[in-house]
């Protein structure tokens, strides 16, 4: 029995998650099935999860905050003696040493790392050949979904290791990034974060700096897509008015359902459709629920409930999935990756069709991903 023959009918391409991060803080393997994170290609076989845009997130190195001393200790290896934080976060030095780290263990899982367990032993069918791939084009990307096979693309959440004078992101594209969050919620020398509030507008301060639009120009000039998902309002119009891309927010909401920080408003929404660009559904509890409330008893109809807002906002080529699996709080029939079908079998009663769901599901992506670098 081959996975194709068992796996779900709807394949599904992520556009957030913090799997790199969870696995260096966990020191679990992504070969083998836990019982802890959201993401492992045994649960992702299960729930028809056909890879995602895997995030580098540099945490604030603060050692009394558990999670964040567990991923440094875990993935940032040759920091000792490193310059650590400045009066927009992590330093430049420190920001890249990690980020290299990150990304070297994202390789080493492609290549087979903690693969100690076969996936056919664990799984009861025969995996593809390549159990994980890093994937840098669009073609490659859908030829993979095509295949059956599991793919990366890299994301920066935040652009703390890009330099001012743009080398590291020439630097980083070479090794593979194709993904660019300018801000994670906090400021750095290219933008402001918008905070984690709620109830509030994410008109939550000043916008791009004159490095952050040069930023834009750089990403453009790459083909690297730009996330506005953690951008506050004003950076967002700065990156609308000068961006010649679609414009994606990869894991955020509807503001007018959920009115977080964190999502977005209906002008913005407007623009994104302008744009032809994207939004992923982010499955955050705090992001999706009208109260605000970090409470995984958040049924999936609410997730239904934002993909039709936005569906009805943006059209359905605009819409796609952002879990946020690995770095925030699933509601309970979402509790990891293997539980995508729930959310399929709550879209399809609501009335959307095998088409409708594979554009929710990869085919929205790719159209952005191909518009956006070119191949």
């Amino acid at each position: 029995m081959t996975a194709s023959e068992t796996a779900p009918s709807i394949p599904i391409f992520d556009g957030h998650n913090d799997t790199i991060l969870d696995l260096a803080a966990t020191g679990r393997s992504f070969y083998e099935r836990s019982g802890t994170g959201h993401i492992d290609r045994v649960r992702a076989a299960e729930g028809g999860l056909a890879g995602g845009f895997f995030a580098v997130f540099v945490p604030n190195h603060e050692p009394a905050k558990e999670a964040s001393r567990k991923v440094v200790e875990g993935i940032g290896r040759g920091l000792d003696g490193v310059p650590l934080m400045n009066e927009h976060g992590p330093t430049l030095a420190y920001a890249q040493q990690f980020t290299i780290a990150a990304v070297a263990k994202l390789l080493r899982i492609e290549a087979g790392e903690g693969a100690a367990v076969a996936m056919d032993e664990q799984l009861g069918f025969e995996m593809p050949q390549n159990p994980l791939s890093f994937v840098q084009s669009a073609t490659e990307l859908e030829e993979n979904i095509e295949r059956g096979e599991f793919s990366a693309i890299l994301h920066f959440e935040g652009a703390e290791m890009i330099d001012e004078h743009l080398n590291a992101l020439e630097t980083f594209h070479a090794a593979g990034m194709r993904s660019l969050g300018i801000v994670w919620s906090r400021s750095n020398i290219f933008a402001h974060g918008v905070p984690f509030q709620y109830p509030q507008s994410p008109d939550t301060g000043p916008g791009l700096t004159d490095l952050g639009k040069e930023l834009v120009d750089g990403c453009n000039e790459l083909g690297i897509m730009i996330d506005l998902s953690h951008l506050n309002e004003k950076g967002f119009w700065d990156v609308a008015a000068r961006s010649t891309a679609p414009l994606a927010a990869t894991h955020s909401n509807a503001h007018a359902l959920c009115p977080s920080t964190r999502n977005l408003t209906d002008k913005q929404l407007d623009a994104i459709a302008d744009s032809d660009g994207i939004v992923g559904v982010n499955f955050n509890c705090a992001f999706l629920r009208p109260d605000g409330a970090r409470d995984s008893n958040t049924p999936l109809e609410v997730v239904a409930d934002h993909v039709d807002y936005l569906v009805e906002k943006l059209g359905i080529e605009r819409v796609a999935l952002g879990s946020d699996f690995d770095g925030a709080q699933m509601p309970d029939d979402l509790a990891d990756c293997a539980r995508l079908p729930n959310l399929v079998a709550v879209l399809r009663a609501r009335g959307y069709d095998d088409d409708a769901l594979r554009k929710i599901g990869y085919r929205n992506w790719l159209r952005v991903l191909e518009t956006t670098w070119g191949m």
